[in-house]
């Protein structure tokens, strides 16, 4: 299968504009609002919604990062990789958390999410945002805020890449590779 492109730069831009609109919209602003973006590229796309809720809002939204490899469920199946720096800016005791990240698929990693904030207290609610939804989910959860859904099948991938970390935005829909 060869690569179909879903997002470009501009598509994305707008995506997480709107995202961000959302966010402000039900939680009536930004006030005890903090992103927490799942490492690697949730960091990046929490930061953007955040420059884009402050010029919204006029005020600054604290950017956490999350490395959810401690709290996954399937641990001893997985490759080994390393961690990543887990930073949260500020308490969380009765905030608003949205976890943010790029794609939605079986749940498990917004599960792991959410097991990880709980370490560091009790917020007053946790949402999810993603840039893609792509469904096939194994876990009764739903993101609240959603860029785009693609519909996949089980064969298929939804690579996200980001400015930041691989020099272009893009969201492309591949065949899964053996080893994924």
């Amino acid at each position: 299968m060869p690569r179909k492109k879903i997002l470009n730069q501009e598509d994305i831009r707008r995506a997480l504009s709107r995202m961000a609109h959302e966010i402000a919209e039900r939680n009536h602003g930004s006030e005890d609002l903090l992103l927490v973006g799942m490492h690697t590229r949730g960091v990046p796309i929490a930061q953007r919604l955040a420059s884009r809720l402050q010029d919204y809002e006029g005020k600054i939204v604290p950017v956490g990062a999350l490395d959810i490899g401690l709290y996954r469920d399937d641990l001893a199946s997985r490759t080994k990789t390393s961690l990543q720096p887990t930073d949260i800016p500020i308490g969380i005791e009765g905030k608003k958390i949205v976890i943010v990240d790029d794609v939605l698929f079986t749940g498990r990693s917004a599960r792991a999410a959410m097991d990880g904030l709980n370490d560091f207290g009790r917020a007053q609610s946790i949402q999810l945002a993603v840039l893609v939804d792509r469904g096939h989910r194994e876990l009764p959860i739903r993101a609240d805020y959603v860029g785009k859904n693609i519909p996949t099948a089980m064969v298929e991938a939804v690579l996200v890449r980001l400015e930041e970390i691989d020099g272009v935005d893009e969201v492309v829909l591949t065949e899964k590779s053996r080893s994924a």
